[in-house]
């Protein structure tokens, strides 16, 4: 009889620790602002379409 496995395990070589991802799957169809905002202080605005 073989055994199961319980768990697995990996490596990633290089994984980003200042990186935010933003999944836009969800959103309804349309027009979007994305505004960064730093201390109450917009520092990046784009928009998008979806």
């Amino acid at each position: 009889m073989s055994k199961k496995i319980k768990s697995l395990e990996g490596k990633i070589d290089h994984f980003p620790k200042h990186s935010i991802y933003l999944n836009v799957n969800r959103l309804d169809k349309g027009n979007y602002t994305l505004k960064i905002v730093h201390k109450n202080r917009i520092i990046k605005k784009t928009t998008f379409k979806k």
